[in-house]
């Protein structure tokens, strides 16, 4: 790689992985800034430690997969975990080198995007669950990985459909998508 091209990489404006199997090879300087990680600390590291739970890990890591196969580049919004444990939701591109093997290298950007959209008029327990909506978890998912019972999810997303003034939860989940991308 030439100098200018390191140089790119190394201060891209999204935090910039490059992946082999899940694993991080490179990580931009960026990293730091979104993650709370250094690049050196990173590197070498699975990539589940980005992530908040198990979970989450297989079930976005899943849906990316069969998603890169057909498509260039690949978009969705998750949750992701900072070295000092706080999780954020963020917005992630990735692009594979092989589709036909999308995992065994691939080029990952991450944007934080905790601050935008319409959940802003959600509390704090409500924006963690629209979080978990948005990326298609049941409820019973989601009240596993924030460690409730489903029935306490379903009454949070009772109360945000109520709120965002929409009728069910695929209206809620295109309102929240539609007001963040």
């Amino acid at each position: 790689m030439r100098d200018y091209e390191k140089l790119a990489f190394q201060h891209a404006p999204d935090a910039t992985l490059i992946l082999a199997d899940r694993v991080i090879l490179r990580a931009s300087l960026r990293v730091e800034a979104v993650f709370g990680w250094t690049p050196r600390e990173v590197e070498g590291q699975s990539i589940r430690i980005l992530y908040p739970g198990q979970t989450d890990y297989e079930l976005i890591g899943e849906r990316a997969r069969k998603a890169m196969q057909g498509a260039a580049v690949y978009r969705d919004e998750r949750f992701m975990r900072r070295k000092d444990g706080q999780v954020l939701w963020m917005e992630g591109h990735g692009s594979a080198l092989d589709r036909e093997d999308p995992q065994r290298l691939a080029v990952w950007t991450y944007r934080p995007l905790e601050s935008e959209g319409p959940a802003g008029a959600l509390t704090p327990t409500e924006r963690r669950i629209a979080r978990y909506l948005v990326n298609g978890f049941t409820s019973k998912e989601i009240a596993l990985a924030v460690g409730s019972s489903p029935r306490t999810v379903e009454v949070h997303r009772a109360n945000m459909i109520r709120k965002m003034g929409v009728r069910n939860s695929f209206e809620l989940v295109s309102r929240l998508l539609a007001g963040v991308g």
